[in-house]
């Protein structure tokens, strides 16, 4: 005994108990340091986007915290690890006004902590920042950091979410929302490391000491080696055990039981960092102090809380932050505190300048057509979007077989409907398809003329009706199979009903249906000749010698030669003015003037051409442009279903149309294409801005018959119609905050309706050689004949019969005046201005309709007045039929 006495006598001399627990004091701290190493591995940091309808609250990040958990090492991968543990970092920044949520993440985490966050916020947006925030100043000249510890023992909690009313991130927000009109920036920085359960060791220890009666209980870390020191020097003697229990105050039971509670929850350890970068110094102290103050509404009496703190000016303090560095010991949060600290924004906050989440993502159908690079399998798929369902990115696109089902596409300006237009016309450009663009803006059918590659060159038809100098001939009149003579007449008629349908009259339609029926039956007849048809005896004399339907005969030479004068006139007076409305101009008179089309639409869709229809507004005007448009989407229906001589379908050629503000060409027929042109392989894909501009036949028969339908942003009078196409994985809320480019889309696939998924648009490749200028050259070649030699045909078939007969027989009237043939200049003004002065002031009658004489018409025109300027011969020649006929109701002559 004496032995082990003397042993343990030596063994507490001060030369030897110090280098002891000096060693064993470094051990510790190197195993520690070793754990709390700095990262120096690669990182990323994600941006966190929530949409604005989230409704889960701080529950859900503490589950989260909970699963992050996870990464915690255990003492053998600690080992395999070097000793290092990884840490996460939670971040909230205010930059250029713009309030935005980070998590810095170890790249060989990145999978695990997304997809925990995806877990329990599935509609969150995760992408990678293109810039970290803090790699740079932004040329703030004042720099002020600071961190914000704990007021108390870290055993003891502080104030969470459960004991707030109110989002305790709105008041955090909102103080960094102020720094919007400053320019100034406040960064904020939650750095966690799970930590293993020894801490609620530690906590049961604290509190033990509590009960006891210890005196410091402010910290367990601080307290544990001066009791070292007190038992090895002063052993407690034998029989000195203190009975007494003390009594507990009502702040000590408090903090017991809470420390307690914090204790059942998982931990990590936390270090924070608050950064202002400013102006101006004083002003950084006051926005510091504001952020501080905002971080102690965590605080608690007779528990714990937050404060500030040393801070610091200057670029060097900001070094940590920057680099993410946990550097030395934190202090211990519980799940459930580190959730009520950070969380994302739901439906209570209402802070503004907080970048929310477009619309939330929806999960693509497993049997999405991706594009593999393969081919052969890929020439059958028509690329356009890429996939963006919690950051999974995959090429994909449309089945050919499913794009004869139609596609329906609606968004706001400039939000990305052209783009995606251009690249569904680029698959068919590189695959050999066949197709038309209608486009009243330009924009999309000249972006499409510089992908054509120079194999293809010679497919193109570029029409352009603002290419005055060489126009292309389009007879929306002209017929190529008898068969749709009736067909046609009623199209045109739908297509000018359109037009003017606030001064439509079922006498108007009655009169132009004969009038064009006649006409379709004289071979080479254009919409000029209407005008001549109502106007000219002689022309619908030589016109009905060709026609062998007894009905319009019955019509034209029965009901209408037994109407006088003044009723032809005002009977025909509306037509005139409905034509003459848009033969006026020029640039649309050369066109459709022309008799022989100079391109067969047929013949188009049958080899697989490319046909590009530029009716830019501002170039040809909106009204010229919406009928040759509505001409032009007739013609490609009625040849469309001429296929029907073509046995087996199978062999009718797929052929794409896409028309970009589809409504401005749409007639109530428009229906019959979407339901019809599937038979005959037109494939249409069309655009517009919004759902009014629609009729609503036209409106019913897109919904209802459209395969595919693809939104972009839209306005907030259509996003509950259309949210009805995309549910439930979508809300009225989804479709009116999307960024450019992004869609919803409600896909066919293999015939059968997917679900609606969310996705953006492709980058269009790069231009390679723009052959835009050698398509032009080709088209004029080809397909285009000069202005001057169209005018001169337009002039010699348009010529009034006998004029220079009647001028010479007037000359008893007025023997100073010849009527001399019109002169070229006067032919190119043909039919309103030269036209006027031959079939007199009918022409330019007013359009207002009154009560008809004749029962058999309902509401009819008011009887054409004669213009001022109308050429005398015209006076003579109402004068003559005046005498002649005896009849009192003639036209009176101009005064």
């Amino acid at each position: 005994m004496e032995i082990i006495g003397a042993f343990f006598n030596f063994f507490l001399q001060w030369y030897i108990w110090i280098p002891v627990v000096a060693v064993l004091s470094f051990l510790t701290w190197r195993n520690y340091k070793k754990v709390a190493e700095d990262w120096t591995g690669e990182a990323d940091l994600l941006i966190l986007e929530i949409p604005k309808t989230n409704d889960k609250q701080e529950l859900a990040a503490e589950q989260m915290f909970a699963s992050l958990h996870g990464i915690l090492r255990d003492a053998d991968e600690l080992r395999a690890n070097n000793g290092r543990q990884e840490h996460l970092s939670f971040e909230f920044a205010s930059v250029k006004g713009q309030i935005r949520f980070y998590v810095w993440v170890p790249r060989g985490l990145r999978n695990f902590v997304e997809s925990q966050i995806y877990s329990q916020y599935p509609a969150v947006q995760i992408r990678e920042a293109d810039e970290d925030y803090v790699a740079h100043e932004r040329d703030h000249s004042v720099i002020y950091s600071s961190e914000i510890t704990l007021t108390e023992t870290d055993m003891l909690p502080i104030k969470t979410f459960q004991n707030f009313e109110v989002d305790p991130l709105a008041g955090i927000t909102g103080t960094l929302a102020k720094l919007e009109s400053t320019g100034d920036e406040m960064w904020v920085q939650i750095l966690v490391r799970p930590i293993a359960d020894d801490w609620h060791k530690t906590s049961e220890k604290w509190i033990d000491g509590v009960r006891n009666g210890r005196k410091s209980i402010t910290s367990t870390t601080a307290s544990w080696l001066p009791q070292v020191f007190e038992a090895l020097w002063r052993p407690p003697e034998e029989g000195q055990k203190s009975t007494e229990v003390k009594e507990l105050s009502d702040r000590n039971k408090t903090r017991i039981a809470e420390a307690e509670k914090k204790a059942t929850k998982l931990g990590y350890e936390v270090k924070m960092r608050v950064a202002y970068l400013g102006e101006n110094q004083i002003t950084a102290k006051q926005q510091m102090q504001a952020i501080i103050g905002t971080f102690k509404q965590y605080n608690s009496t007779n528990l714990n809380g937050f404060k500030s703190g040393a801070a610091h000016f200057g670029k060097e303090h900001l070094e940590p932050y920057r680099r993410r560095m946990f550097g030395g010991k934190g202090f211990i949060l519980n799940i459930e505190e580190l959730a009520s600290v950070f969380h994302l924004p739901h439906t209570n906050v209402e802070t503004p300048n907080i970048v929310w989440a477009s619309s939330k993502t929806a999960e693509p159908p497993a049997k999405l057509p991706i594009i593999s690079g393969n081919p052969a399998t890929d020439e059958n798929i028509s690329a356009f979007g890429l996939t963006n369902f919690r950051g999974i990115n995959h090429q994909f696109g449309m089945l050919r077989y499913d794009r004869s089902r139609h596609v329906y596409i609606i968004g706001q300006t400039g939000a990305g409907k052209s783009g995606l237009l251009e690249l569904f016309a680029l698959s068919d450009i590189f695959h050999g398809q066949g197709y038309a663009i209608i486009d009243p803006h330009g924009d999309f059918a000249i972006n499409n003329m510089r992908f054509i590659p120079g194999s293809r060159m010679d497919d193109v038809i570029y029409f352009n009706p603002a290419d005055t100098a060489y126009p292309v001939g389009f007879n929306p009149l002209e017929v190529t199979n008898p068969d749709q003579k009736n067909n046609i007449s009623s199209e045109v008629i739908g297509v000018l009903k359109r037009m003017f349908g606030d001064s439509w009259g079922p006498r108007l339609e009655y009169i132009l249906r004969y009038t064009i029926l006649a006409l379709l039956d004289r071979p080479e007849t254009t919409m000029l000749d209407i005008t001549r048809m109502l106007t000219d005896k002689k022309f619908r004399k030589e016109t009905l010698s060709y026609c062998k339907d007894t009905v319009v005969l019955q019509f034209w030479n029965v009901e209408f030669a037994s109407w006088n004068d003044k009723f032809q006139a005002e009977a025909i007076a509306p037509v005139l003015n409905k034509v003459g409305a848009f033969t006026a101009n020029p640039i649309i008179r050369n066109i459709i003037g022309q008799p022989k089309s100079t391109f067969n639409i047929r013949q188009i869709m049958d080899e697989g051409k490319i046909l590009i229809v530029n009716l830019s507004k501002g170039l040809i005007g909106e009204d010229n442009a919406s009928i040759l448009g509505s001409f032009l989407v007739t013609k490609i229906q009625l040849a469309a279903m001429s296929r029907s001589d073509i046995p087996n379908i199978a062999d009718r050629r797929p052929f794409y149309l896409y028309v970009d503000e589809f409504q401005n060409f749409a007639t109530d027929s428009f229906a019959t294409i979407l339901s019809e042109a599937r038979k005959y392989a037109l494939n249409l894909t069309v655009a517009n801005q919004y759902i009014g501009q629609m009729t609503d036949t036209v409106r019913d028969a897109v919904f209802g018959n459209v395969g595919t339908m693809i939104s972009f942003r839209v306005s907030a009078d259509d996003a509950p119609i259309l949210s009805k196409q995309f549910e439930p994985q979508f809300e009225a809320g989804d479709l009116l905050q999307m960024h450019n480019r992004h869609f919803i889309i409600n896909m066919v696939i293999n015939g059968e309706k997917a679900p609606a998924f969310s996705a953006t648009t492709l980058t269009l490749p790069p231009e390679q050689i723009d052959n835009t200028g050698r398509i032009v050259e080709n088209t004029r070649r080809h397909y285009s004949r000069t202005r001057a030699e169209v005018e001169q045909e337009i002039s010699t078939l348009m010529q009034p019969a006998g004029q220079q007969q009647q001028g010479n027989q007037n000359t008893n009237k007025q023997p100073t005046e010849q009527v001399v043939p019109l002169t070229p200049a006067q032919a190119k003004l043909w039919p309103i201005d030269a036209g006027a002065k031959a079939v007199g002031s009918i022409v330019t009658a007013p359009t207002a309709e009154k009560s008809a004489p004749s029962e058999a018409f309902g509401s009819g025109p008011a009887p054409a007045q004669p213009q001022e300027g109308d050429a005398p011969k015209k006076k003579r020649r109402r004068r003559r039929r005046k005498s002649s006929n005896g009849s009192t109701q003639s036209t009176p002559p101009t005064p």
